[in-house]
């Protein structure tokens, strides 16, 4: 799966409105900080270092892309960070797992 491809699906299945615009808008905007949703941008810039041209275009595993998403999770376990960005990284590692199994599925007939 390329990382646009996995973009659109989080966005499609797991309850956040990931996109903001197209997915390489989308990934330009949070790799500037300029997502219109800020724990989302968050979400997108990490998963964004998985593609080292920048275009969306490469293929991201999933251990690589739950990998890419560990800071964040520890960012929102704190203490005093937002409860909302927990439930979010979360939420989306989970999808990741979702996503990379129906691909699986999907392969095997």
């Amino acid at each position: 799966m390329t990382l646009n491809e996995l973009i659109i699906y989080l966005d499609a299945h797991a309850g956040f409105d990931l996109l903001d615009g197209m997915p390489e808008d989308t990934l330009e905007r949070a790799r500037r900080g300029a997502h219109r949703h800020a724990i989302a941008g968050e979400i997108i810039a990490a998963l964004g270092t998985l593609d080292a041209a920048g275009t969306g275009q490469g293929e991201v595993e999933r251990s690589a892309a739950v990998k890419a998403l560990s800071p964040l999770r520890l960012k929102y376990m704190a203490d005093d960070a937002p409860v909302e960005g927990f439930r979010m990284v979360e939420k989306i590692i989970t999808t990741i797992d979702e996503g990379f199994n129906e691909e699986a599925l999907g392969k095997r007939g």
